[in-house]
């Protein structure tokens, strides 16, 4: 996640080391009195609380009692820290998530879920390129078209891909672990399979490259940080699985930022293809960075605030986040149950249309998850959709930006646009923010409170090691507000996208990327031109809640008609 600075108002304060101060004898009373305040605490905490300590923490939690109040209260935190001390004596693993879902569907939302036949454009003349090289650029169409009529193998195409994985990801520190013995293995399955006239899918035989948060039987899963270096996760994601099903071949485990932050892993900063000097962006680093290089023809990322439309919106490739709960997330790292989103980091968006349609649904597990149908054509009328841009992020920017220059190209495309404020006054930044430091914060407490955080690369105030420090003094009462608040904004931003087919925005400006992840929306991010030093410019299409087949349509109208998508860094041709 790309996560911005805290609430102001957070101060790392850390008060239990007074905590041994005498009980008030109110205090003392209460726990002769009560047997679950005489429970042993954990060796070395103490278990008093005095009016001192009571006071400091009122001034760091904006509240102010009298002091008979403070008498009653004293004795009910004794109650409490023991209760603490028993949760910490039986840590929880990452992967227990919350009692709690949240819901991106306001009450009363009706959508349609008749889920209708997809019918893919396969073309059937593709040619084997002169350059082999040319091989790396081919869309998953393409890819497909010489899999299925037997130009290639996919022991071939495997191969060749891990040639250019081996050579330019220690230039980009893109990958983390190469999988090819079992690729080469599921490679040889999925040529034995079109021997026999078996065809899965589209994406039989298609190698491709899969974030460092999700479990791969048989391969370390290391979250990208050096406390989980050695960690091996003995059973094999939900999306990996859709994916075998399909007939794709896992070919590498690719870097992240460390616990999905930025960047910077364990194996150093991932870097951006388009420009060496530069990081990739986060925290899909390896998944954007590998794919826009031509070293994968697709990926798979996850966002919770900006990992999907950050990176790719530095290294040029088209991200899809889809909408909340739209892709089953088990076997994936929790950050933060309420944000955490899976989704394809491809070079086109009618790939990601192919990688969608086999990974997206629900399980049993992650109760957060939905099935709802992706009907998918790849055929849209621009004249009759309902298509609105940002004023207040795009009007002022120059007329030859890539921002300005991609509504021109609209508007000559058929699209009639609406100039519109997005919602500027609803502390989007500073609600998600919260809402993650906690949520983060329980998913790794164990990892707080054993110290091992130091051995975290990244250890500057705003990151993870930090945060979930500072996170440990947000009160509970507050982080429920929050998600309160979080559900105001689902009311008052929710009516203003659904009056609209599609929303442009610029990817980061202003407060939409935490707006939209606050409200599950989804959105894809892609490149529409070139900035003079070089480097992409982006674009992200907002859609409906569920509306991925419209919103993939939209960008493919966009990339067909365009070349920017095509366009691939030249030290990697």
């Amino acid at each position: 996640m790309r996560l911005k600075k805290l609430l102001p108002y957070l101060l790392l304060l850390f008060i239990a080391a007074a905590l041994s101060r005498p009980l008030a004898a109110s205090a003392q009373n209460q726990s002769a009195a009560n047997p679950a305040s005489a429970k042993s605490p954990v060796s070395g905490v103490p278990d008093t609380i005095g009016r001192t300590e009571l006071t400091a923490a009122e001034q760091l939690f904006d509240l102010k009692f009298t002091p008979a109040k403070e008498d009653s209260i004293l004795s009910g935190l004794i109650d409490h820290l023991h209760l603490y001390q028993y949760l910490h004596q039986h840590p929880l693993s990452n992967d227990v998530a919350l009692s709690m879902h949240f819901d991106p569907l306001l009450p009363g939302t009706d959508y349609s879920r008749q889920q209708k036949p997809i019918t893919w454009d396969i073309p059937s003349a593709v040619p084997l390129p002169s350059n082999p090289d040319a091989l790396a650029w081919y869309s998953i169409p393409e890819l497909a078209s010489l899999l299925k009529h037997k130009k290639i193998s996919s022991v071939q195409l495997t191969t060749f891909f891990i040639a250019r994985l081996k050579k330019y990801g220690p230039i980009l520190h893109c990958v983390i672990e190469l999988t090819e013995d079992s690729a080469l293995a599921q490679a040889a399955r999925a040529d034995a399979d079109f021997a026999k006239g078996i065809y899965r899918s589209p994406l039989q035989g298609i190698p491709y490259g899969i974030k460092d948060l999700f479990a791969v039987k048989g391969s370390h899963t290391t979250w990208g940080t050096p406390p989980y270096k050695d960690q091996v996760i003995e059973r094999t994601s939900y999306v990996a699985q859709r994916l075998a099903g399909a007939g794709a071949i896992l070919v590498a485990k690719l870097s992240l930022g460390e616990l999905a932050m930025d960047d910077v892993w364990f194996g150093g900063q991932t870097r951006n293809p388009w420009n060496l000097a530069q990081g990739s962006g986060g925290s899909s680093a390896g998944s954007a960075s590998a794919t826009a290089a031509g070293l994968l023809p697709f990926a798979i990322g996850t966002e919770t605030y900006g990992s999907i439309v950050d990176p790719s919106m530095r290294c040029g490739a088209t991200g899809l986040r889809p909408t909340f709960g739209s892709i089953a997330r088990t076997g994936c790292m929790a950050l933060c149950w309420s944000s955490d989103k899976v989704g394809p980091i491809c070079r086109s968006a009618e790939d990601a249309a192919y990688v969608f349609a086999y990974i997206h649904g629900q399980d049993s597990i992650d109760q957060s998850s939905r099935s709802m149908p992706f009907n998918y054509t790849g055929k849209i009328d621009l004249r009759k959709l309902k298509v609105a841009y940002t004023r207040n992020y795009i009007d002022s920017l120059s007329d030859n930006s890539p921002e300005k220059q991609t509504l021109l190209i609209l508007r000559k495309l058929g699209a009639r646009l609406t100039p519109i404020d997005f919602p500027e006054d609803l502390r989007g930044n500073d609600i998600l923010s919260l809402i993650v430091s906690v949520e983060s914060a329980a998913a790794f407490d164990q990892l707080t409170r054993s110290n091992r955080d130091d051995e975290m690369v990244q250890q500057n105030k705003d990151r993870w090691p930090n945060t979930f420090r500072t996170a440990r003094f947000i009160p509970a009462v507050e982080y429920v507000n929050a998600c309160r608040a979080r559900t105001a904004i689902m009311q008052k931003v929710d009516p203003l996208i659904s009056r609209y087919d599609i929303i442009i925005a610029p990817p980061e400006t202003g407060d939409q990327l935490a707006i939209t992840n606050l409200t599950g929306h989804p959105s894809v991010t892609l490149p529409v031109g070139y900035r003079p030093d070089g480097s992409p410019g982006s674009i992200s299409f907002i859609g409906q809640l569920y509306g991925e087949a419209q919103l993939l349509a939209f960008a493919k109208i966009f990339q067909d008609a365009t070349p920017y998508n095509k366009q691939h860094p030249k030290r990697f041709e």
